[in-house]
């Protein structure tokens, strides 16, 4: 056989299983944006410019920040509703400031549709939000914390509750207005492993969009959840807003804790089970989410 022949059967071969897909991981398209409310570098409002950046990135779930629904400023336009139809996503909105007939806030767009959605209130001299989607395997969750150190600060116990109250991977993503080094930072990596390159270097830079000087974007994981992250990178997009997007792929474990069974498991025959509402719900229990003490849990 040829050896060029063989050279590349060898090379698609080993594309092929340097990051074998098993029951117990997966690969996980990760992204960040600022979108500026569609507001690219040169005050022109252009979404279908915005929804090709993500387009290119291929992701599997989308963080959005500063985001406007039905606000006059951006025409009335439904932003997250929009960049979800024109890319073949789901959208999810959490509104944080009313603004002009509409709201400002938050997106997630996703190839998933969530299982549940929820936002909740967070400390700011402005209105914030904490966005959160539960999906079959994981958690995603996306916030725009304050200009304020100590209103930053102050969101942290909170993020740090939800993400602990799930028993599936949790990730969360966001424009968080602090860089590497800083105070919020330190005490975020305490409990989070941030995922995106923090290395001083201009690569890594996600603000301003044309000439970037910091990092103030970040996508990380709650606990040690990732076998490994394959690939990392702050997109090289100057113009489309004022902050270029963030990219990570990691390799995952599976989410394999939810309850399967009630009447195998002896400790939900102990421990009260609530419904997302708060109801007490009894065996026999239907598929869907309950709490367990503090834990979310899945019966499938």
């Amino acid at each position: 056989m040829n050896s060029r022949i063989v050279f590349i059967a060898c090379l698609l071969l080993s594309c092929l299983t340097a990051y074998p897909q098993d029951d117990t991981t997966m690969l996980l398209r990760l992204m960040t944006y600022n979108i500026r409310h569609g507001a690219g570098m040169d005050d022109v409002i252009d979404l279908d410019r915005q929804a090709a950046v993500i387009q290119g990135a291929t992701p599997d779930v989308v963080g959005l920040q500063e985001v406007d629904s039905v606000v006059k400023r951006s025409s009335y336009i439904d932003q997250a509703a929009y960049l979800g139809q024109s890319l073949g996503m789901y959208a999810t909105f959490g509104g944080a400031i009313p603004l002009t007939r509409g709201k400002y806030g938050v997106a997630i767009l996703s190839k998933e549709a969530p299982m549940s959605v929820h936002h909740l209130p967070l400390p700011g001299n402005e209105a914030r939000t904490l966005l959160v989607c539960e999906f079959e395997e994981y958690v995603f969750a996306t916030t725009h914390l304050d200009l304020d150190e100590e209103c930053r600060i102050a969101s942290l116990p909170i993020i740090i509750e939800e993400a602990a109250s799930w028993d599936k991977p949790f990730f969360i993503c966001g424009d968080w207005n602090d860089q590497p080094g800083s105070t919020f930072i330190t005490k975020v990596r305490k409990d989070f492993n941030i995922l995106n390159n923090t290395t001083s270097s201009s690569a890594n830079y996600t603000f301003p969009a044309r000439n970037p000087t910091k990092i103030i974007d970040y996508i990380a994981s709650y606990g040690r959840v990732i076998k490994s992250i394959r690939s990392r990178k702050v997109i090289n997009e100057p113009e489309a807003s004022d902050h270029r997007p963030v990219l990570v792929e990691v390799k995952m474990e599976r989410y394999t804790t939810g309850i399967t069974s009630p009447s195998t498991d002896s400790t939900l025959q102990e421990e009260a089970m609530y419904d997302l509402t708060g109801k007490r719900v009894f065996t026999p229990l239907q598929k869907g989410i309950y709490i367990k003490g503090k834990k979310k849990v899945a019966v499938k």
